[in-house]
């Protein structure tokens, strides 16, 4: 597996990096690396409009949405 490092980090972000992973209780460089997974993986995961339409729950009913049906004014042609 590769190594990576990173250099000129701010010390007030290693310490935030430090308390997040102490938090989820795991290692600075676990804490690192999911980041880094998730910030990735949003990526490759985008979802479309399709997906997200598809996940909702049917619930309701069509005449929810209908709309009264006005024929318009009359006009001469």
């Amino acid at each position: 597996m590769g190594q990576l490092l990173v250099r000129n980090v701010d010390d007030e972000l290693i310490q935030a990096l430090k308390l997040r992973a102490a938090q989820k209780r795991r290692s600075a460089e676990a804490e690192h690396r999911e980041i880094l997974r998730e910030a990735l993986a949003s990526r490759r995961k985008r979802r479309t409009l399709k997906d997200v339409l598809l996940e909702m729950p049917g619930v309701g009913d069509d005449a929810d949405f209908e709309r009264p049906r006005e024929l318009g004014r009359k006009i001469r042609l």
